[in-house]
């Protein structure tokens, strides 16, 4: 494996934070006019075209951008998990505190266990954005 010269210098681009690989099915949920492009370029750089909700494939990553006010955070989670591959990964797009649409950690924290994935990291994800790691726990088999 070779490392960028951005990687051997010992800093990581937004793709890199995400643990992305080219080539990997990404969907992507919750698109509006308030995403942060720049993230979705690095992104779609480094894995090539997302796909949408409506895809029949299986995917190995899910970036969800959401909003307070988008809907039960619970049902949304739910939905994401039903093409995500069993070692798949849902980054869980939120604005920072004090941008429209905050939403609060809590919220987070209670929406993703009883979804059936438990949180293992955050990132900063741009300006307005925080990303938040959510995985199936190790050993639990999707029903």
């Amino acid at each position: 494996m070779s490392a960028t010269a951005g990687q051997a210098d010992g800093v990581r681009s937004l793709a890199d934070r995400f643990g992305l690989e080219p080539n990997m099915v990404v969907m992507e949920m919750g698109y509006d006019d308030d995403v942060d492009e720049d993230l979705r370029d690095a992104l779609t750089e480094r894995v090539g075209d997302m796909v949408d909700e409506d895809t029949d494939e299986v995917v190995d990553a899910v970036l969800l951008w959401y909003r307070d006010g988008d809907g039960d955070l619970f049902e949304i989670l739910t939905d994401a998990l039903g093409p995500l591959a069993d070692n798949g990964v849902v980054w869980l797009l939120t604005p920072k505190a004090g941008r429209d649409g905050h939403v609060e950690p809590s919220e987070i924290s209670e929406s993703a266990p009883t979804a059936g994935l438990q949180q293992t990291s955050t990132v900063n994800a741009g300006k307005d954005w925080t990303g938040a790691r959510l995985v199936s726990p190790r050993g639990a088999k999707k029903k």
